[in-house]
C-alpha cells in the first residue's frame, strides 16, 4: 500500500497543510518524473502518464470548480474537442488536468510553443539502426550484409490518437497554426497522417476513446496566435474566467499556511487590484503574495496586517508584469497598489 503522503490530495471546501517534509517530498518527486519524462522523450518512450498521477497537489474542489469540470466531460462524453480560453494564472491547466483524469483513460501533456511543429506533434525519424545479417547457406561461407535502417519515434499526438489517451494540449495557441493542419482530419475524419513516415502504418485510425482539452489564454496575450476557423470550428469553446471569492480563498489555503482572515485579506486585496490595475492579477498572484506574507510576517504589533508590508509584496510580486520595469513605472505601480484597499 503506498504511503498516505503519495497520494492524491484533493479539498472538498476545506484547507489542508503540508509538512515541510511533504513538500519538499513532492519537489523531489516532480523533478525526478520531469527528468524522466526528458529522458523518456530522448529514448522514444512513450508519453502516456497514468491519469491518478496527473493532477496537480494540492488540488481544490469548491462548486465552481466540479460546475466547470462537469461541463468539460459532458462535452468531451459528446466526442467533442474542448478548449478552454481565459487569462493567465486563472488555473485553466490544472482544470484540464483534473478533467482529463476523471476520465479514467491514460493521460497525454503537450505544451505549445514557438517551436512546435507537426513533426513535434505527430513524430519524425530520429536516425537509423544498422545491424548485420549473415548468410551461413554454404557450408564454410560466412555472407554479412549491413542493413542500416530508419527509426521512427511517435510524439504525443500519435501516442494519444493510438491508444485512446486524453490529450492535454497546454498553451495551443502559442504554437504556430500551420502545425496543426493534422488536427483537422484527426476530428473530422477520425484518421491522423504522419507526414515523412511511408509506408502502410503512413496513417493512423483514431482510437474511439481519445478525446482532446485545449488550453489558451485570451488572444489580447503577447505570443497568442489566432489559429485557423476551420480547426476553431471543430472544437467547443469553454470560457475560464477567474473563481468567486470563496474558491480563491480555498485555493489560496490550500497553498500556503495562514489563518482563514489573513487568507481572505490577501485575496479581498487581489481582487480589489484585478479591478483596478492594467495588468493581470491572477490567483497565482494571490498564492505568491500569501507566501511572502507568511515569509515577512505582514502584521503589526496589533495582530493586524501592515499596509506598508502588504505594498511591498504586492509590489514585488507584479513588478515583472510592469512594461519596461524602470523605477517610475515600479514608484506607479506601488502607489495604486497602497491606494486600492
Amino acid at each position: 500500500m503506498a504511503d498516505d503522503t503519495s497520494r492524491k490530495r484533493t479539498v472538498r471546501g476545506t484547507k489542508i497543510r503540508a509538512s515541510r517534509e511533504q513538500k519538499e517530498g513532492r519537489k523531489a518527486k516532480k523533478k525526478l518524473a520531469r527528468t524522466a519524462s526528458s529522458v523518456g522523450e530522448r529514448n522514444g518512450d512513450s508519453p502516456l502518464s497514468d491519469p491518478d498521477d496527473v493532477v496537480p497537489e494540492p488540488f481544490v474542489e469548491t462548486d465552481a470548480v466540479r460546475s466547470l469540470r462537469d461541463r468539460i466531460n459532458g462535452w468531451l462524453e459528446a466526442d467533442q474537442p474542448v478548449h478552454l480560453i481565459g487569462p493567465t494564472g486563472c488555473g485553466k491547466t490544472a482544470l484540464a488536468l483534473s478533467a482529463a483524469a476523471e476520465r479514467g483513460r491514460p493521460v497525454v501533456w503537450l505544451n505549445g510553443d514557438e517551436s512546435v511543429d507537426t513533426a513535434a506533434l505527430v513524430g519524425s525519424h530520429a536516425g537509423g539502426e544498422r545491424y548485420e545479417e549473415h548468410d551461413r547457406y554454404v557450408s564454410g561461407v560466412d555472407k554479412k550484409t549491413q542493413i542500416v535502417r530508419e527509426r521512427w519515434v511517435d510524439n504525443p499526438l500519435s501516442v494519444a490518437v493510438r491508444e485512446g489517451a486524453t490529450l492535454v494540449y497546454n498553451e495551443f495557441s502559442r504554437s504556430d497554426p500551420a502545425a496543426h493542419n493534422v488536427l483537422l482530419s484527426v476530428f473530422e475524419e477520425g484518421v491522423l497522417e504522419r507526414p515523412g513516415k511511408r509506408g502502410e502504418d503512413r496513417t493512423i485510425d483514431v482510437h474511439p476513446e481519445f478525446r482532446a482539452i485545449l488550453t489558451s489564454n485570451d488572444v489580447e496575450y503577447a505570443g497568442v496566435h489566432e489559429q485557423q476557423d476551420a480547426l476553431l470550428d471543430r472544437f467547443i469553446g469553454v470560457h475560464v474566467d477567474y473563481y468567486d471569492d470563496e474558491t480563491e480563498r480555498e485555493i489560496v489555503g490550500a497553498h500556503v499556511d495562514l489563518s482563514a482572515d489573513d487568507i481572505a485579506a490577501i485575496v479581498a486585496k487581489t481582487r480589489a487590484l484585478r479591478a483596478e490595475l492594467e495588468i493581470v492579477v491572477g490567483t497565482r498572484a494571490a498564492i505568491t503574495a500569501a507566501q511572502g506574507v507568511a515569509v515577512f510576517d505582514g502584521h503589526n504589533g496589533d495582530g493586524e496586517f501592515d499596509d506598508e508590508t502588504l505594498t511591498h509584496v504586492f509590489t514585488d510580486v507584479l513588478a515583472p508584469k510592469v512594461a519596461g520595469g524602470n523605477g517610475g513605472d515600479i514608484e506607479e505601480l506601488r502607489s495604486k497598489i497602497a491606494e486600492t484597499v
